[in-house]
């Protein structure tokens, strides 16, 4: 069968000869592959710089944890894979599917999971997001970030506040539902002036964070106490694309109440994962066949995906591989 490749050198291939996998056992599905997003954590997977990363074996490994794909019985689904997802065949856990309902297609299917995971697992188990809050997603410009903005204000933030590079991506988010945005530019003290104002008038309480690195460290110095009583801040560490270390004052951990946690893989329960598959993914593939979770792809075949592998998609876009 036709598969995409990365091989233990860092070379992606297409090889159009990969074995076709075998169900092992009575929970395994063998499907048939439609569409598959190509997302930051598949890239850094296949480059070993994620913490989840396996070494790839000579034979190379199908990239792509999931995918839009074809039950025996024609039905489609999203799944995650047990083996590589970017191929024409895969091997899926038949408890973890969630049905696509019509109206949502092969493209935005396969975009919309990974940053519903990166948005919706962090404010609802790590946040514990309630009616009212005030949330500052950082870094809000990316596909997830948008797809965020959106959740956030579903789930009932009363405002949410965006941070992101480019102009033209935070105007977007202003259509999607933000309510007001910060442009980060090179200039720290513009950026935590107008974040400190923000929080002085209406003090944030959760804070979703793409970025981490530096822009981490200004957050952390726009919310720090001065010796008075403050609201809860809870901190939600999902993405870390400007930095993996930051130096953090113990002054800030003493001066406000402030809950600190991550949201990814490994960070999850077993029962919150279940939660995805059965309510939290089936909801959202309803609001996006409503029109009211909204999300751009661009899609390319199977066939050109090797020459596209490092090519930046534009801002707030997701890279879309059909089978």
């Amino acid at each position: 069968m036709k598969a995409v490749v990365a091989y233990p050198n860092g070379t992606i291939a297409e090889n159009p000869n990969f074995p076709e996998p075998v169900a092992q056992h009575r929970d395994e599905v063998l499907v048939t592959v439609k569409a598959v997003a190509v997302k930051h954590f598949d890239k850094s997977r296949a480059a070993g710089q994620h913490y989840s990363s396996e070494d790839a074996s000579e034979a190379g490994r199908i990239i792509g944890g999931d995918g839009v794909c074809l039950l025996p019985d024609g039905r489609r689904v999203y799944a995650l894979g047990e083996t590589g997802m970017m191929a024409e065949k895969a091997i899926i856990d038949r408890d973890r599917i969630v049905p696509i309902p019509d109206g949502v297609d092969d493209a935005l299917a396969a975009a919309l999971p990974n940053a519903v995971v990166g948005a919706a697992m962090g404010l609802k188990f790590k946040a514990d997001i309630q009616k009212g809050d005030i949330v500052l997603i950082n870094g809000a410009t990316g596909f997830t970030g948008r797809v965020a903005v959106q959740i956030a204000k579903y789930l009932g933030a009363k405002r949410v506040i965006v941070t992101g590079r480019n102009q033209e991506s935070l105007n977007d988010l202003l259509l999607l539902g933000a309510d007001e945005i910060i442009p980060v530019t090179k200039d720290d003290e513009s950026f935590k002036k107008q974040l400190s104002a923000i929080h002085a008038q209406t003090p944030i309480d959760i804070i979703i964070d793409y970025l981490w690195g530096h822009s981490a460290e200004l957050l952390f110095a726009c919310i720090k106490g001065k010796g008075h009583f403050n609201n809860k801040i809870r901190f939600v560490s999902v993405g870390s694309m400007a930095g993996d270390t930051i130096q953090l004052s113990s002054a800030i951990l003493r001066s406000i109440d402030l809950q600190l946690t991550g949201s990814g893989l490994g960070a999850w329960t077993k029962s919150q994962v279940g939660e995805f598959f059965s309510d939290i993914m089936p909801e959202a593939f309803q609001l996006a066949a409503k029109g009211k979770l909204k999300a751009d792809t661009i899609t390319v075949p199977m066939s050109n995906l090797a020459s596209l592998w490092e090519v930046e998609v534009p801002s707030g876009q997701r890279l879309v591989v059909t089978i």
